[in-house]
Order: C-alpha cells, then structure tokens, then sequence
C-alpha cells in the first residue's frame, strides 16, 4: 500500500465537513483573543472552502469547473498560511494552535494525497 492512500474520492469526503468545521469552530472555541483576525480568518477561510468544493471537479462538486490540481494547490496554499498566521498576525494561546493544528492537518493530507491515475485507452 502507498503511502499517499487520499485519493480524490477521500479527499472530497472530507472537504465539506472542513468546511462548515472552519465556519464554526471559531464560535464553539472562542477564537480571537490574541487578534480578531484569528476568528475571522477561520470563518471567512470556511466560506472558501466551500465554495472551492461546490465548484471543484470530483464527485461532490455540484459545479465542476475547477480542476481537481488546482484545489489541491489552493489548499496546499492555505495550509502554509494557517501555519504561518500565528507569527504574520501575532495569534497566542488557542488561536496559534488551532492554526497550527490545522495548517499541518491540511499539509499532511496533501502530502498524503495520491497522484492522479492517467486515463488509459
């Protein structure tokens, strides 16, 4: 078995969920302590995600106008910047490490996506 095992099919499963998590968790946290931004970010990054997901080429995407490389590297891009926030925004206490937490999860998932399948005639 490969070690990149999240295929595209895994990969959309999880996309709504994150979603709506990143939407609420924020409220159910109580994040922005450190900085309002550590709220906002999260929410406004939520509504993204969604977005990117109803307009991503997989099963799940409800529009599929979005190539399935480019939301990778769209999430790849978020990743790095929710592992950065802390330092760029001045995020402490809970609201470093739910960017911490999350910006690894999302690298550690692309990194453990698995390459596409080339169509074969």
């Amino acid at each position: 078995m490969s070690v990149r095992f999240v295929t595209r099919t895994i990969h959309a499963y999880l996309d709504y969920p994150v979603a709506v998590a990143l939407m609420a968790l924020p409220f159910v946290l109580g994040l922005g302590d450190s900085n309002p931004m550590a709220f906002w970010l999260s929410v406004v990054t939520g509504v993204a995600a969604f977005v990117l997901t109803v307009l991503t080429d997989h099963h799940l995407g409800m529009w599929r106008v979005l190539p399935y490389k480019f939301h990778l590297a769209v999430d790849l891009l978020v990743g790095l910047t929710f592992l950065a926030a802390p330092s760029l925004f001045g995020f402490s206490g809970i609201d470093a490490i739910y960017y911490w937490l999350n910006g690894a999860a999302v690298v550690a998932v692309i990194s453990l996506s698995a390459p596409e399948q080339r169509a074969t005639a």
